[in-house]
């Protein structure tokens, strides 16, 4: 933990070096924002929520253990947070809005269509899961957590972790049979 660059920034931030709580800032905006997201599956709501992640951060740093680390930390506050907008607006389980995916930048109009085409397919499988499925899902698919993260994040031990992932895969895996 002494080569941690994240409790070095953290230690600078309690000491009142705000450039640090910038460098923080900027490291973890995006995989806040995408954790957010893809509970929320509204980008205005994850802006939202990405903010108040690190308002509660700059609030709250003195309670941050450096026995875990830091991303552990706070992904678990973005986590809550928006778990906690999903149960205020109660469309917990709800089925969201479509959403766009970026353009892919290649040469032929049909692979594009045909990769946007399983993207959008995948994508709205993911969204129509369960809020836990796709928690874990992003966890290790799209945050690239370790199944130890995960459980700290989620405050699970890592073989319901384990077992947890392999039922949302299998879920996923169903939802998406008619791709094969």
């Amino acid at each position: 933990m002494d080569n941690d660059p994240d409790l070095a920034l953290v230690e600078r931030c309690r000491k009142g070096d705000r450039a640090a709580f910038t460098e923080l800032v900027i490291r973890y905006q995006r995989p806040i924002y995408n954790a957010a997201f893809w509970i929320l599956r509204k980008a205005e709501d994850a802006n939202d929520i990405t903010q108040v992640v690190f308002l509660k951060v700059a609030e709250r740093l003195d309670e941050y253990d450096p026995r875990f680390k830091f991303f552990s930390w706070i992904y678990r506050i973005a986590v809550n947070e928006s778990l906690n907008l999903l149960r205020r607006n109660g469309r917990e389980d709800e089925l969201g809005d479509e959403i766009d995916l970026p353009g892919l930048d290649t040469a032929s109009p049909e692979w594009i269509l045909s990769e946007a085409q399983v993207s959008r397919r995948i994508q709205s499988a993911l969204m129509s899961m369960p809020t836990n499925d796709r928690m874990v899902l992003s966890l290790r698919h799209f945050s690239e957590c370790s199944y130890q993260e995960i459980g700290e994040i989620l405050g699970l031990d890592e073989k319901t972790v384990k077992s947890r992932l392999f039922e949302a895969r299998h879920r996923l895996r169903e939802l998406l049979k008619d791709l094969r």
